[in-house]
């Protein structure tokens, strides 16, 4: 699929430089589909972890080192394509991004069965997260951009925040908010599920406009001649 990638997080540029210094260092036999196959495993096993988190705290540590391997081959894949001149576009997008869908969906399965985010508030993330994705490949397709960041996160951001949350929730499950006792990981869903529909509300006004103006309504008169012609 042919379309601009418009990444503009807070680590992109310094992400970019890391993953081009990496991937020109892998040995030969390694290929992008090694590289996916570990961001596709690793998604899962980090929710296992996660579940785990309140019987076994060591398994936070765990966690973290899952959602590090999963940045390692969700992330240097497609550099390493680039880098060797391998690329395969159509395959690469819709194979990154099923995996992304599915990942995501097993990581808030296993968060909301940790005890340490309500169930519904992780279904309720997945859904905000959905809507995004698909506005996101909607606009990709129509308009050509596929935009990986919003008010400077992209991916890499977000694992962050998840990894410092898991080691925090180790000590403190829960916090006070106005005199209430609630969850962190549902205050930090709550924050997320806003910042999705924002982030949605946003990109699919822009796009619509874009696609408007692009595209606007043809002159009666025009269509009229175009027609009796």
């Amino acid at each position: 699929m042919q379309h601009t990638r418009e990444h503009r997080s807070l680590l992109a540029e310094s992400e970019r430089r890391l993953l081009i210094a990496i991937a020109r260092r892998l040995p030969s036999w390694i290929n992008s589909d090694h590289l996916t196959l570990v961001g596709l495993v690793s998604m899962p096993l980090a929710a296992v972890a996660f579940a785990q988190i309140p019987a076994a705290p060591w398994c936070a540590a765990a966690f973290v080192l899952a959602l590090a391997a999963n940045w390692f081959g969700d992330s240097l894949d497609g550099t390493l394509a680039r880098v060797r001149n391998q690329q395969r576009p159509r395959y690469g997008y819709y194979v990154d991004h099923v995996i992304d869908l599915v990942g995501t969906a097993a990581l808030f399965a296993g968060i909301g069965a940790s005890g340490l985010m309500h169930p519904s508030l992780a279904i309720a993330v997945v859904a905000a997260y959905f809507l995004v994705a698909a506005e996101s490949y909607l606009a990709t397709h129509a308009a050509g951009v596929f935009r990986i960041s919003f008010a400077g996160f992209g991916p890499t951001e977000l694992r962050l925040v998840l990894a410092a949350g898991a080691i925090a929730v180790v000590n403190k499950p829960w916090v006070d908010i106005a005199g209430l006792q609630v969850r962190l990981f549902d205050v930090g869903g709550l924050v997320s599920i806003v910042g999705m529909i924002v982030a949605f509300a946003v990109s699919a006004i822009r796009n619509t406009r874009s696609l408007y103006v692009a595209e606007p309504l043809p002159d009666k008169r025009v269509a009229a001649v175009e027609q009796a012609a």
